[in-house]
């Protein structure tokens, strides 16, 4: 595993359910195409796999 995460959120959070809105608030993500680091842990992991359709991920 990588020892950080770029997460960039590409798709908006309007028609998302209040669940996964509150997960891309909780990565740090804000507006659309904007871009966080964070490391590469299990909780991360578990966050990005609730919302994978609205964001995309590298690993660096």
């Amino acid at each position: 595993m990588a020892d950080k995460l770029r997460i960039t959120l590409v798709k908006s959070t309007i028609g998302a359910i209040p669940k996964h809105r509150k997960t891309v608030a909780a990565l740090g993500l804000k507006k659309l195409n904007k871009t966080v680091e964070l490391p590469d842990n299990a909780s991360t992991r578990g966050m990005i796999q609730q919302v994978r359709h609205l964001v995309k991920v590298e690993e660096i």
